[in-house]
């Protein structure tokens, strides 16, 4: 591992954004990542966090066209009610906050009491729950339906309308409505291991996979003998339209977990986009690389959302993060 020692990973890593990005204002002792503009006066603001491990999901997404401010927990591990209390107070313009959680059971109690908090100090703050994943309806850290890459989904849109000044009802109503109409599903090719263990976290032999595994390392469905990318492109593709349904075009993610070569992503994607087209569901955009990813592990998502002209148009917005950046 490229690391000095565990105790220090999430903190040596806000240090080297903070030098990297000073379009960010990035504080590694009290784990909050803002856009250096912030607060920005009229704008509603958005707030999401997690567990590290999964950058560049969510302080990669900090910046105009999508956050405001990211609270990173510690590996794996979801972040403090005043990691995210400070987040709201330093981004609030006064036009409210709206928290982006993840369903894990973490997350959703400490953004619960984040937002009372935030609350009896005169922030105003709605929150919408992400929770895509097809695979299982419970896992190990949730209660209901894991959220995955639909949380991108719900970042870039809500966040490109809260640009345009739309007020929090609005920004809180479309946030909701991307993730209705998202559906993820993942596949390990191999286990994660965190810096704390220094060991693979569950045993996953050689020539062997899991389908609908989760970014913690969660099980999925099945482990299966190694398949194909389009074996799995099948697999994966029909199990979130036999959940999505969609009747329109959807928006593509094709993610790695962190550990998938980016030619492989691209050919797992020509995989995707012949399974879409044998199914006759057309393909508004997508998008292929590593976006919400499980430390070192090998493997990839799809995330699928079925979209109309105002979701493509803000999906198209200008975005400016360390992550995604487009249009200006």
């Amino acid at each position: 591992m490229l690391i000095n020692v565990p105790e220090t990973v999430v903190a040596d890593g806000l240090r080297g954004m903070a030098a990297a990005h000073p379009e960010l204002v990035v504080d590694p002792e009290n784990r909050v990542v803002v856009r250096r503009d912030a607060p920005v006066a009229g704008k509603v603001a958005l707030v999401s966090g997690g567990g590290s491990g999964h950058e560049p999901l969510h302080a990669g997404f900090v910046g105009p066209g999508m956050l405001s401010a990211a609270c990173p927990g510690e590996i794996f591990t979801s972040p403090v009610p005043d990691q995210m209390v400070r987040a709201a107070a330093a981004v609030d313009s006064g036009a409210g906050v709206l928290f982006v959680v993840k369903n894990y059971t973490g997350d959703v109690l400490n953004f619960d009491m984040a937002a009372e908090l935030a609350e009896d100090e005169g922030v105003q703050v709605a929150r919408v729950l992400v929770d895509d994943d097809v695979a299982v309806a419970d896992s190990t850290f949730t209660a209901g339906r894991r959220g995955t890459g639909a949380t991108l989904f719900v970042e870039k849109i809500a966040g490109a309308l809260a640009d345009e000044g739309a007020p929090l009802e609005r920004v809180e109503s479309t946030a909701r409505r991307v993730n209705e109409s998202s559906r993820s599903f993942g596949v390990a090719l191999s286990s994660v291991t965190t810096p704390a263990k220094g060991t693979p976290t569950f045993d996953l032999p050689p020539g062997e996979l899991e389908l609908g595994i989760g970014i913690h390392g969660e099980p999925g469905r099945e482990r299966r003998p190694m398949m194909t990318s389009g074996e799995i492109a099948d697999f994966a593709v029909d199990a979130v339209l036999d959940d999505l349904r969609p009747n329109g075009p959807v928006l593509v993610l094709v993610n790695g977990l962190g550990a998938t070569p980016l030619l492989e992503l691209y050919g797992f994607n020509a995989e995707v986009q012949r399974v879409l087209s044998e199914r006759g569901v057309p393909v508004a955009r997508t998008l292929v690389g590593n976006y919400v990813t499980s430390l070192d592990m090998a493997g990839c998502s799809v995330t699928l959302c079925q979209v109309d002209e105002e979701m493509v148009r803000l999906w198209d917005a200008p975005v400016q993060t360390p992550a995604l950046r487009w249009g200006r």
